[in-house]
């Protein structure tokens, strides 16, 4: 048998194949010197289009092409059996073939399709973000979407919820399950630590569980754990349970008795992921970024770049989300491998023209006035940067353009407009890249249009206006999206690089908030249904980069509390994610620490990264900086050029992809300008 490594090295044009289906030992191959030999499937990769074998001649196999495949598990019994967690929910498999899905119980998301003038609906499972099986009872196996845990105890036949967790906001990142001796099951989640439950005892309660792991600097919750593994000791037949965190390069130990986590391994790194726990007999497989690695249970680390090897050296076709290696360098066993994008060298940008753009937000007015943007293009040269976003759609839902589509103009306000046709040219002329900001949903104009027909509706069945007079259209409203459509597709035509979405999300102020009621609702949408809905309304129309602009918060954790932005879900539909990390907005006392001036820094160095390994690495991350003062107790004291210069540095520093100077007024005397 040809060792797994020897895939990258075998040339296909040596043999020539001779049929066969995708049993192991199926193909019979033929060498030019006429001598037989035996193709056997060592790799089973799962990617967007489904589930393929390579064999070791590096030929490949579709096994399964019904979606997407994001984890494969193991399942042990007298005959292994394999469970998939997919783009189709949970499936099941005895032979990696032949495959059965198990979703009944589990909540299912609508997606709203609008085309023509006529609407239909898509039904997709909701996103899944783990599934793991139970080390010593097959059947017994437990799956999470990001709101809510889900236990089957006749492996996947049918799923029963467990009992909420303690908090609204989504963010569930890991599930496993363990008997200890009673059943008990152990979730992650981003802004509220570890926590478990043991679901067959009188009145099951989730219970926090996080002594000894790595806090989040200045908060009193444990930072995001990525994985949860649990491993059957040969010898006791207990079960022991290790984690490792998302953004703090660490694994633990469990110590059940103690409920105290135990540090085997960290490389002290100030930041870095550790993610894909794998046990064997003597300790733990898992991946960090660029690798993949090894820990003995004495806390050794070794990397294994032949494993890592393997993987980087599939065929160029197979971009794999999770991976079984049937006869791995160095193992005693199969290896079982997901997020598999932490091996992915960082991602070459330099060719993306979304990438490493520096700019301002540049106020309608300014750009209406020559001498003013003249003096503006000059501070642009001075602090060497390539971009203006400026309103095309503003706060108010004026639009800032003279439309050219009569529907954009039945619907819109215009409101002394920027001549963009000679606008945009000059900033071609002047290598400056342009962003039309959009804003989405906070809209007083389309509100009042038609009697209120797309306005959030209040329960007194009139149109809402928040308490602090904001006034917003429904983000369900597929002739809402119709609207924002047009508009992004003329601004792409005639001449802007990028379309740019603010204010998409749900209203998240006003007192009055619990009045709003969206009609335009349609059964089994939620928030973040909308806004995905949306996205796939557009994209296929806008042949321009695409960002939107989200709360920091969203960005920093993974949750899509109060807003329906969940990065994890829109990252694959958009080119670039722009957080407003801004300081002022945080708690005063958030990453305050010592020096309390170097606050900013922190906070956009590590929201960056944050943001980047929520969304995998799929999106440019272009934060906003703070080009502002607020009157709160952090920016009286600090607010300064330094202020401002130590979000540019942390942004740099992290290496994403480039930043957005905001001030409203388009005051920028505060931004660093070239030495």
């Amino acid at each position: 048998m040809l060792s797994a490594c020897k895939i990258a090295e075998v040339k296909n044009d040596v043999f020539n194949v001779s049929g066969g289906a995708a049993n192991n030992a199926d193909f019979v191959m033929e060498e030019k010197s006429g001598v037989p030999l035996i193709e056997e499937w060592l790799i089973y990769a799962g990617t967007n289009e489904g589930l393929f074998a390579v064999s070791s001649f590096g030929n490949t196999k579709a096994l399964w092409t019904g979606g997407s495949v994001k984890k494969i598990i193991s399942i042990p019994g007298e005959k292994e059996s394999w469970a998939m967690l997919s783009g189709e929910g949970i499936l099941v498999s005895h032979d990696l073939i032949n495959w059965e899905k198990r979703n009944q119980g589990l909540p299912v998301k609508t997606i709203k399709i609008y085309e023509n003038g006529q609407k239909s609906f898509v039904n997709i499972m909701q996103d899944l973000k783990d599934l793991e099986v139970n080390p010593s009872n097959p059947d017994i196996m437990v799956c999470t979407t990001s709101e809510r845990i889900y236990l089957t105890r006749n492996q996947g036949q049918s799923w029963t919820a467990l009992a909420a967790h303690p908090y609204t906001a989504h963010g569930i990142k890991a599930v496993a399950s363990a008997f200890l001796p009673e059943l008990t099951i152990f979730m992650s989640h981003s802004t509220n630590g570890v926590h478990y439950i043991q679901p067959d005892t009188a009145g099951a309660r989730w219970t926090r569980l996080q002594q000894g792991l790595e806090l989040l600097e200045t908060t009193s919750s444990s930072d995001e754990v990525s994985d949860i593994v649990v491993m059957q000791n040969e010898l006791s037949s207990s079960h022991e349970i290790y984690v490792s965190q998302t953004f703090k390069r660490r694994i633990y130990k469990l110590d059940w008795n103690a409920k105290a986590f135990n540090l085997l391994w960290s490389d002290q790194s100030r930041f870095g992921t550790v993610d894909s726990l794998y046990p064997d007999n003597d300790g733990l497989y898992f991946l960090y970024e660029g690798h993949t690695a090894y820990l003995d249970f004495n806390g050794h680390m070794k990397e294994q770049p032949e494993i890592t090897s393997i993987i980087n050296s599939l065929p160029s076709g197979l971009k794999p989300n999770c991976i079984i290696i049937d006869d791995a360098p160095s193992a005693s066993q199969k290896i079982l491998l997901s997020e598999l994008w932490l091996l992915k060298e960082p991602r070459d940008i330099s060719a993306e023209i979304a990438a490493n753009r520096e700019g301002i937000y540049l106020p309608v007015e300014i750009a209406l006035d020559r001498n003013r943007l003249d003096s503006y293009i000059d501070l642009m040269k001075k602090a060497g940067l390539n971009m203006i976003t400026i309103d095309m759609k503003d706060e108010d839902g004026r639009l800032r353009f003279t439309p050219q589509n009569s529907d954009v103009v039945s619907k819109g306000r215009v409101f002394r407009p920027v001549d963009i046709d000679p606008f945009l040219a000059e900033m071609k002329q002047k290598g400056i890249y342009t962003v039309a900001r959009i804003v989405a949903f906070k809209d007083s104009v389309l509100a009042a249009n038609g009697s209120g027909r797309y306005s959030v509706w209040d329960r007194n069945n009139i149109p809402w206006v928040a308490s602090n007079n904001e006034r917003w259209v429904d983000p369900y409203s597929e002739e809402v999206w119709e609207y924002i459509a047009m508009i992004s597709e003329e601004l792409c035509r005639r001449g802007f690089d990028e379309i740019q979405f603010d204010y998409i999300r749900f209203p998240t102020d006003g007192t009055n908030l619990s009045d709003a009621r969206y009609r335009w609702q349609d059964t089994g949408m939620d928030m973040e249904s909308a806004i995905l809905s949306f996205l796939r309304h557009i994209r296929p129309r806008v042949k321009a980069p695409i960002s939107i602009d989200i709360y920091g918060s969203n960005g920093f954790y993974r949750t899509s509390a109060r807003t329906g932005q969940d990065v994890e879900l829109l990252a694959p539909w958009v080119d670039v994610i722009c957080p407003m990390y801004y300081p002022s907005h945080w708690e005063q006392w958030f990453f305050a620490q010592a020096p309390a001036e170097l606050r900013p820094w922190r906070i956009y160095y590590t929201g960056t990264l944050r943001n980047d390994r929520i969304a995998r690495g799929q999106t440019i991350i272009r934060p906003w900086a703070q080009a502002f003062y607020l009157n709160v107790s952090y920016d009286r004291q600090y607010y300064n050029k330094d202020y401002v210069r130590r979000q540019i540095e942390g942004m740099r520093e992290a290496g994403i992809g480039g930043y957005t100077y905001w001030n409203i007024l388009g005051r920028y005397d505060d931004i660093t300008l070239l030495e």
